[in-house]
């Protein structure tokens, strides 16, 4: 198989840890992503989901391979099914291909969140710690709409640092930063051409078990 990222020679970029791979999948690589994920969008439909708290999340969400992130009024959790026995879709290859090539392990993850930010959408500050091992890194890939993402230390009232990341934008959150309080402050709606009626797509690959 070719090597997908072979050209991309520019050491990560470090926010408070998080290391930020610039411009990781060029355009062909995002158009042939975002198709793959359509299949993924038909299988399991995105959902706003409502926190233990009763609110609403403005974000979207879906998710592929063995087990998906939920929550309702039970709590925050990871899941097998999406409906009562529907599993989730498969992880496409083109998204494994970026954690394979980022992430240092031999092991593929078994968990991919898919989160759709529209207009006035934002993500607060938050921990990814529902995952049972934090040794495992997070690696997050960007498409579509800019987004200034936060990203803080291990307590929220650590200092944050800030980035806008763009389409094809790939982070990891590994180490130290795998714990860090981070999120999505806005995004900068219709400022790429990636998706069809605008938005952002963030796809964070995980071990959750």
């Amino acid at each position: 198989m070719p090597d997908l990222f072979a050209g991309v020679t520019d050491a990560p970029i470090d926010l408070n840890g998080v290391k930020v791979y610039s411009g990781w999948l060029n355009r062909r690589q995002q158009e042939s992503m975002s198709a793959e994920l359509h299949s993924v969008q038909a299988a399991a439909p995105f959902r706003r989901y409502e926190t233990p708290g009763g609110r609403k999340m403005s974000v979207q969400m879906t998710a592929a391979g063995d087990v998906g992130w939920i929550t309702d009024r039970e709590g925050y959790r990871y899941t097998e099914h999406y409906a009562d026995s529907d599993r989730w879709p498969d992880i496409p290859v083109s998204v494994l291909d970026v954690w394979r090539s980022v992430s240092g392990e031999d092991r593929d993850p078994d968990s991919c969140l898919v989160n759709f930010y529209g207009e006035g959408t934002r993500m607060g500050l938050h921990q990814d710690k529902d995952e049972v091992d934090f040794s495992w890194p997070v690696v997050s890939i960007s498409l579509g709409d800019e987004a200034l993402f936060r990203v803080g230390g291990q307590s929220r009232r650590a200092p944050t640092q800030s980035r806008w990341l763009r389409s094809g934008d790939v982070a990891v959150l590994a180490g130290d930063a795998r714990l860090a309080f981070h999120g999505i402050d806005r995004i900068k709606f219709e400022s790429s051409d990636l998706l069809p009626d605008g938005g952002r797509i963030n796809l964070t690959l995980r071990m959750a078990h």
